[in-house]
C-alpha cells in the first residue's frame, strides 16, 4: 500500500551514529554525517535538538548547527532546531537524564538570546509548566516563532490548561519525564492525559511506555491528537555497548533498551522513527494511515509547516499490509 508520503518527520531527534548534537566536542563536519543517516532511514525532515546544557555549549553549536542547515544538501531537511531545555524541572525523576546545573528558570531574554545563535532556527521549545515566568516565556516565544511543548515538568491540570491558553500546543514524549513513582491520585501524566488541547508525543520504541500506555494515549487522546517521534539518542545506529551521551555514561543493550548508568532513568532512544512506526504498528491500536499522519502531517503541523517545504530525499514509505510494517523505499 502506497501511502504518498515522501518520508516521515521527526520532531526530536538529539544526534545519530554517535554525533552528539550538544556536545561541547561537536564538530561542522560531524554534522552533515548525521544528517545523511538521518535521511536515509526515512526520516525526510527533523527537528535536531539541543538538551538542556550549559551556555557556552549553546553559544557554539547553534551557530553551528544553523550554518549546516543554511548549507542546503541534508542540511535542507532540518526543518528547525528544538530546544528540550533549559527552562525544566530540576528535580529529580523529573529532570531525566538532562543536567539539573544547567536549567534556570523560564526568562523570554535568555530565550532570545538563543534564536539569536540560532540564526533564529529555533522552531520548538521544550519547557515545564509551573515554573515561575512560564506562561510569559510562552508567550514570548510564539513571537519568535517558536512552537511550545511541555516536558519534564513537575506540574498539575491547571498548570498545563494556563500553558495552552498561553500558546503550548504539546507534551513532549508523554509518559517520559517523570520519577518511577508517582502519586496515584494526581500527577503531570493523568494532567496530560486529560489535557484536550494539548497534542500528545509519544515515544513508541517498546522500552519508553508500556504498550497498555499507549493504547490509553490512543483511546483518551485519540489518532488526531497524537505525533510519533524517536527522542534518538546520539548513539542511535551503533551497535550494543557502553558510550559516554548527552552527559552520562550510558548502556545500549542488544534489545535496544538505553539507560543512563547509575541515574535509574533512560537517556534517550536508539531507535529512528521508522522503527517507532513498525513497533507501534505491531500493537494494531492504529491504522497505518493513523500512524502516517502521526508521522507525517501532524508533525509538521505542530510546528506550523507543510510537506511542500520539505525538499524530497528520493524516496517513498510503503506499508505492506501482509507483514503489518512500513518500509523505505528509494
Amino acid at each position: 500500500m502506497d501511502l504518498k508520503t515522501p518520508g516521515f518527520i521527526d520532531l526530536q531527534i538529539n544526534g545519530y551514529l554517535g554525533v552528539d548534537f550538544s556536545s561541547a566536542n561537536l564538530r561542522a563536519d560531524m554534522i552533515p554525517v548525521a544528517f545523511d543517516a538521518i535521511v536515509a532511514g526515512g526520516t525526510v525532515g527533523f527537528l535536531p535538538t539541543i538538551i538542556t546544557t550549559a551556555p557556552e555549549v549553546y553559544r557554539r553549536n547553534l551557530p553551528m548547527l544553523a550554518r549546516a542547515m543554511e548549507a542546503g544538501a541534508s542540511g535542507g531537511h532540518a526543518l528547525g532546531i528544538h530546544l528540550e531545555g533549559p527552562f525544566l524541572c530540576p528535580e529529580p525523576g523529573y529532570i531525566g537524564a538532562h543536567p539539573p546545573s544547567c536549567t534556570r528558570l523560564p526568562d523570554p531574554k535568555f530565550l532570545g538570546h538563543l534564536q539569536e545563535l540560532a540564526h533564529g532556527k529555533i522552531k520548538a521549545m521544550t519547557m515545564a509548566a509551573g515554573l515561575p515566568g512560564d506562561s510569559e516565556t510562552a508567550a514570548a516565544a510564539q513571537e519568535m516563532g517558536i512552537r511550545v511543548f511541555l516536558g519534564h515538568q513537575r506540574c498539575t491540570g491547571e498548570d498545563l490548561r494556563r500553558m495552552a491558553q498561553a500558546g503550548a500546543v504539546a507534551l513532549t514524549h508523554l509518559g517520559n519525564g517523570l520519577p518511577n513513582d508517582l502519586n496515584r491520585f494526581g500527577n503531570p501524566l493523568w494532567a496530560g492525559l486529560l489535557a484536550a488541547d494539548l497534542t500528545a508525543m509519544l515515544i513508541a520504541d517498546g522500552h519508553h511506555v508500556c504498550d497498555d500506555l499507549i493504547r490509553i494515549m490512543v483511546q483518551v487522546k485519540g489518532p488526531d491528537k497524537l505525533v510519533l517521534v524517536s527522542d534518538a539518542a546520539p548513539i542511535a545506529g551503533l551497535p550494543p555497548g557502553r558510550y559516554f551521551t548527552l552527559g552520562n555514561e550510558v548502556m545500549l543493550e542488544p534489545s535496544g533498551y538505553l539507560y543512563a548508568i547509575g541515574k535509574n532513568c533512560l537517556a534517550g532512544s536508539s531507535a529512528n522513527l521508522l522503527r517507532c512506526a513498525n513497533y507501534l504498528a505491531s500493537l494494531a491500536a492504529l491504522s497505518a494511515e493513523e500512524i502516517a499522519a502521526a508521522a507525517t502531517v501532524r508533525p509538521l503541523q505542530l510546528i506550523g509547516m507543510t510537506f511542500e517545504e520539505v525538499p524530497d530525499a528520493g524516496g517513498r514509505m510503503v506499508f505492506n499490509t501482509e507483514h503489518r510494517r512500513f518500509d523505505w523505499v528509494r
